[in-house]
């Protein structure tokens, strides 16, 4: 493909870096819009970065100018929020108005994030795909619901004739997850020793820079207004603590936690969160809820029409356990020059 001269939304997060990064070390012009108060450490040199915010149209008019392609990464990823209209705001308006802002800018692609929460499960137990209807009760969060109406502002652009491409990213795993993602702190987690059961679901796990090279494929071949699925290897919860344990010789769990006892555990944290702390909760029901579904995809569909890498699920676990202890995740950093590269490796 040409070099591009791309915008990348979310470029302070995880996946949103790794696009980024990518994107600027295959010689692309790359900028990247941050908020304000963002944490910049991510960023890798020789971005130009714009501040701005995804609630604030002009600021968005600005960063689109001069762009043709537009990587649209930010979100507003919670299981719980005090206000979830925030929720709204960010994630469905938000697109609404980057949207509009690269349209009349003259974009000439754009790729929407989603995630494979708007995907359907009613396959189940076999792994679903971009064509399978959602499921009734699905949508169990606002976080989900918030890009579920987020996708369909997307695809409702697409059959205006704007060049929309969706990207649904799996569960990314891998180095570079500094705040970190709910995936992120359960290896931070099991690593403090602070699981000593699990709960009997499954996820599909992907190299999170084989999810940033899906953007830059969707870019280049994906078809307008169709959905693709960035994923890799399908594992149950307690597969990938097993994973984490072989790694790092240590333990996986051994005690499956029953869904009624973790749906009160979900309940009483949720409560006490909403009531008293008005923080987020230590064990949030939104985020127990969905464990009750096996989310396992079937992404034949980004293999065979854009190429999408299939980089080992490993791998990537093993680095990333490698980035966390090397900042100090797990407690005290490795001392320097100690070998932090796990036996595995």
């Amino acid at each position: 493909m040409s070099t591009q001269n791309a915008l990348v939304t979310g470029a302070s997060g995880f996946v949103g870096s790794h696009v980024a990064e990518l994107l600027l070390k295959e010689g692309h012009d790359v900028r990247v819009l941050v908020r304000p108060t963002s944490n910049r450490d991510q960023l890798a040199s020789g971005l130009e970065v714009v501040e701005g915010d995804l609630r604030d149209p002009e600021s968005l008019r600005k960063a689109v100018q001069g762009r043709d392609t537009v990587y649209h990464v930010a979100a507003d990823y919670r299981f719980w929020a005090k206000n979830p209209r925030e929720l709204y705001d960010n994630n469905v308006q938000g697109t609404d108005n980057i949207l509009r802002a690269s349209r009349d800018a003259g974009v000439k692609k754009f790729v929407y994030t989603s995630t494979v929460g708007t995907i359907g499960l009613s396959a189940q137990p076999a792994p679903c795909d971009e064509t399978t209807p959602i499921k009734p009760g699905q949508f169990s969060n606002h976080y989900k619901l918030s890009k579920w109406e987020a996708e369909k502002v997307a695809l409702g652009y697409a059959r205006e004739g704007f060049p929309v491409v969706i990207v649904n990213p799996s569960t990314p795993i891998g180095p570079g997850d500094a705040k970190p993602t709910p995936t992120g702190q359960i290896i931070v987690d099991f690593m403090r020793g602070k699981i000593p059961a699990y709960v009997n679901t499954g996820l599909n796990f992907v190299d999170v820079r084989d999810v940033a090279r899906g953007h830059l494929l969707a870019a280049e071949k994906g078809r307008i207004g169709e959905r693709y699925i960035l994923g890799n290897q399908n594992m149950t919860m307690l597969e990938f603590l097993e994973l984490l344990g072989d790694l790092t010789q240590r333990a996986a769990p051994r005690y499956r936690i029953p869904y009624p006892v973790a749906w009160m555990a979900g309940a009483l944290s949720t409560a006490f969160a909403d009531l008293v702390t008005k923080k987020a909760p230590a064990v949030p029901l939104e985020a127990v809820k969905m464990s009750k579904n096996f989310m396992f995809f079937d992404t034949s569909k980004s293999l065979r029409e854009l190429g999408v890498p299939q980089s080992p699920v490993r791998q990537a676990a093993a680095e990333a356990l490698t980035w966390f202890a090397i900042r100090g995740y797990f407690g005290a950093p490795p001392a320097k020059g100690a070998n932090t590269q796990w036996q595995s490796l």
